[in-house]
């Protein structure tokens, strides 16, 4: 498995509705894709509180491009981002990592 880590910078005010939008629209988008969350976290105590940061697992490099591809061509992701973000953008930026679990991670 390889897991993958991304962090979202929100635009002030706006991880509320970074949050809705996950929470009600992206997660069954993905569903639909094969696209497998691990977990989601937001900082309590930390640089800032306005990012969100989740993990995604992949068989492989492979099935993340196949599958990250097509969930971004998707016309309901499309169409859903454009209305969520009718009012601005939600992000000012964003960081990925693709990690692979070392020999002695508990999670592999």
């Amino acid at each position: 498995m390889l897991y993958e880590m991304r962090v979202y910078h929100c635009m002030p005010g706006r991880l509320p509705d970074l949050n809705k939008r996950f929470e009600t629209i992206t997660l069954k988008i993905w569903q639909k894709h094969g696209i497998v969350p691990v977990a989601f976290w937001t900082d309590l105590i930390g640089d800032s509180n306005s990012k969100l940061t989740y993990v995604l697992q992949w068989e492989s490099l492979a099935d993340r491009e196949r599958k990250w591809n097509a969930f971004a061509v998707d016309p309901e992701w499309l169409t859903a981002r454009a209305e969520t973000e009718k009012n601005g953008p939600l992000l000012t930026h964003f960081s990925n990592s693709i990690m692979a679990p070392t020999s002695y991670s508990p999670l592999k």
